[in-house]
């Protein structure tokens, strides 16, 4: 059974076994919050030595739910995992990225002129179902034994392989050129920048992941997350 989350009020809880939802802020990666929460506990609470992990990575120019592992719980994260996921965000429309997001310069001048809302709904609706998905050259895959982005970022060439992913919703928010807002709810492993720079190519043109925010890694909710400066003053006191 997964516990539920905050079942904790001292050092020794979160040492014993807690689960933490963390809403991340843009510009840290997963390991940064882990590498932050570890250090309060161990040098500024005197914690013992204590396991501690996160529950799929959300990457640093993401934000939104981290769901985090410490003690008996680390045993529970592939479990945890595998539960479907929900993020909200903004596709823009007319340029691409080689990270499929802004971790790098946006480049071309694709037409949109021909794009309608009814067009960016349809292309939404054809990422519904089963599919099989490259992840991005920038991301965290292992490829033979090393992070995709190490080889992206010395300029080396690899080959991505596919994954089996599900997108089970795919909603348009606000079209307002050249920006399309949405909601996604997905499998595990499903690569958002991957869909975002595929929308684009769907309709003709070119795009790129402007903004993501994870909402839901269920069965956790953003609305019950927590932001580190408040999980650490509410331990520490």
């Amino acid at each position: 059974m997964i516990p539920k989350p905050f079942e904790y009020k001292s050092v020794e809880d979160v040492v014993n076994g807690s689960i933490m939802l963390i809403d991340k802020p843009y510009g840290w990666t997963s390991f940064d919050v882990v590498g932050k929460l570890k250090w309060h506990f161990r040098h500024n609470l005197k914690a013992p030595k204590f396991k501690i992990g996160h529950a799929g990575t959300l990457d640093p120019l993401a934000t939104g739910l981290l769901v985090i592992c410490t003690g008996r719980c680390t045993k529970m994260i592939d479990q945890i995992m595998i539960g479907e996921k929900e993020y909200t965000g903004t596709i823009f429309l007319g340029q691409t990225t080689p990270s499929f997001d802004l971790e790098t310069t946006p480049e071309g001048n694709f037409p949109i002129e021909h794009i309608d809302d009814a067009a960016a709904l349809n292309a939404a609706a054809s990422f519904l179902g089963e599919q099989m998905q490259t992840p991005p050259i920038y991301s965290a895959k292992q490829i033979d034994g090393k992070r995709a982005y190490e080889a992206a970022r010395a300029g080396i060439e690899i080959k991505m392989r596919q994954a089996l992913v599900t997108v089970h919703a795919f909603e348009i928010t606000r079209f307002e050129l050249p920006e399309v807002d949405f909601r996604i709810r997905c499998s595990k492993g499903t690569y958002i920048r991957t869909i975002a720079n595929d929308f684009g190519a769907r309709l003709g043109s070119g795009s790129y992941l402007k903004a993501l925010r994870r909402t839901e890694s269920a069965p956790y909710r953003i609305e019950d997350s927590r932001t580190i400066e408040s999980i650490a003053g509410e331990i520490g006191n």
